[in-house]
């Protein structure tokens, strides 16, 4: 009785034990983790395209004439003429005019006494003539023909300073008649007619710019001119530069930039530069601040990328790539150089592949991404 009491009690023991482990091993499938889905990252993305990139240096300039001329007076006397205001004039085209009457009187008075004394002269080397043959003959002393020769001498003296004269008074009535050293653009007139002039004021009467061609000047870093005195072997072969409004960006003309600074300034580590435009449109004018645009190369079939596409990291540049999968691969990547919003890639990516250009800061190798819906602008309805 007792060995089989015990055995119903081990057998009741070893069945509790059994709904204990089916117990468990239910609850522990109830409570196993289940897997996470890796998140989907919606992103910007671009393709990487081939292009022909020029590669430039951007500065800010100043328009100004190419050459500038202030008219003044080179005679003292009443103004009676100057070129209107704001009139293109062509080179030797009348200025100014001043009131040549005394000085055509004084330039009547030299011709009067050249006259006069090319007479006396005349006079004296027939007289010299008469002498010598007296003298040959022996009928007069020496004396009086070496007294003749010396009057003679001395009267050709008198006709060079009245021809010195006459030439003077000539330039005087000359400086009266005010005529255009350039081809140009008159400016506002700063004395009227009327007026009297001197020589000795600078004032001016008016400037004239020569604003086709007219010339733009900027500086850039040494750094950058050592770059472009490379290309441009010391400056010898034109470098293509380009005026762009400040205001619109628009494009004001291209011209060539030939012409260097002969320093360094030392106060800015900066050289002045000039390039000279055409300018026929007449859309730059002296004085206008433009922005600058100086070609240095064009690099042929550059594989290019948006620059925001372009990432720093520990380990050097890389860039974002979307798979075949849809997943996001770190590519490392080498940039050759950053022009404008485009970034020319020298190694690590290949033509037609996608890179990732916003949303890289939530973005882990492997992620899925979307592209990111593009949002129209909204229209305002019409009244």
């Amino acid at each position: 009785m007792a060995v089989a009491r015990r055995r119903r009690w081990g057998f009741a023991v070893l069945g509790l034990v059994l709904i204990g482990l089916v117990i468990w091993a239910f609850v522990a499938s109830q409570n196993k983790p289940k897997p996470t889905k890796t998140p989907t990252v919606s992103v910007n993305t671009a393709k990487v395209s081939e292009q022909d990139i020029p590669v430039s240096v951007s500065a800010l300039g100043a328009a100004q004439a190419w050459r500038s001329v202030l008219i003044s007076a080179q005679a003292t006397g009443q103004l009676t003429y100057v070129a209107p205001e704001g009139t293109d004039v062509a080179q030797g085209a009348l200025l100014a005019q001043i009131n040549s009457a005394p000085y055509v009187a004084a330039l009547t008075q030299a011709q009067g006494a050249l006259k006069r004394d090319q007479a006396l002269l005349e006079e004296a080397r027939v007289d010299l003539k008469r002498f010598q043959t007296l003298v040959a003959q022996d009928s007069i002393a020496t004396q009086q023909l070496d007294t003749q020769t010396a009057l003679v001498k001395q009267d050709e003296g008198t006709v060079k300073l009245d021809e010195g004269a006459v030439a003077a008074a000539q330039v005087n009535v000359g400086y009266c008649r005010i005529v255009s050293p350039v081809a140009g653009r008159v400016g506002v007139r700063l004395i009227d007619p009327g007026n009297i002039v001197a020589v000795s004021s600078t004032a001016g009467i008016v400037s004239v710019n020569q604003i086709t061609p007219i010339a733009v000047t900027f500086t850039v870093p040494q750094g950058d001119f050592q770059r472009l005195s490379d290309v441009s072997n010391a400056f010898t072969r034109p470098l293509t530069t380009q005026a762009l409004s400040q205001e619109t960006g628009a494009d004001l003309g291209s011209g060539e930039l030939s012409i260097a600074d002969n320093h360094v300034d030392a106060s800015t580590g900066t050289v002045q530069l000039k390039a000279r435009f055409p300018n026929t449109g007449k859309k730059l004018w002296p004085g206008q601040f433009v922005n600058v645009r100086l070609t240095l190369q064009v690099v042929q079939h550059a594989t290019i990328i948006p620059a925001a596409a372009v990432n720093q990291g520990p380990t050097g540049t890389f860039a974002y790539v979307v798979g075949p999968d849809g997943k996001a691969q770190l590519r490392p990547i080498v940039v050759q150089t950053t022009q404008d919003s485009a970034a020319i890639i020298r190694s690590g990516l290949k033509l037609g592949e996608t890179v990732v250009t916003d949303g890289q800061m939530t973005l882990k190798p492997g992620m899925a991404v979307k592209q990111a819906p593009v949002s129209s602008p909204t229209r305002k309805p019409l009244a």
